[in-house]
């Protein structure tokens, strides 16, 4: 367990505020390119907005929230190494296990709607 003591929540440095606003600014220009060069093909226009989505989040990482998503994504990764993972055997087994059962409640509910229908219809006859 992280036994750190939280720190009470500090306003952002004007600088970090220049670097969100610069973020934000760049997202936008990749959107309003997106938009703006409408007889490049598509693939390429797709990609104004993804780079300027990543351009704005390389420009916040030096912020306080880009340092405290950093510590985050270190502390995920450490975590995800102590997960025991199943092996294929496992998870082949566990699948095949759900394929059947979901096979054996569809013919149930489509069994138990065979029934409902000719009941009514049988009463409607």
């Amino acid at each position: 367990m992280n036994a750190k003591v939280e720190q009470s929540a500090q306003a952002a440095s004007p600088g970090d505020i220049v670097k969100y606003v610069l973020a934000g600014l760049i997202a936008v220009a990749g959107v309003v390119g997106f938009y703006w060069f409408a007889e490049w093909p598509g693939p390429l226009r797709g990609l104004l907005p993804v780079l300027a989505v990543i351009v704005a989040g390389i420009v916040c990482l030096p912020t306080a929230k880009g340092r405290q998503a950093r510590e985050f994504l270190s502390e995920t990764r450490f975590e995800l190494r102590k997960v025991v993972w199943p092996t294929r055997q496992e998870t082949l087994r566990s699948t095949g296990v759900i394929l059947v059962v979901v096979i054996i409640i569809s013919l149930l509910i489509a069994l138990i709607d065979f029934f409902i229908s000719s009941f009514i219809g049988w009463l409607l006859g």
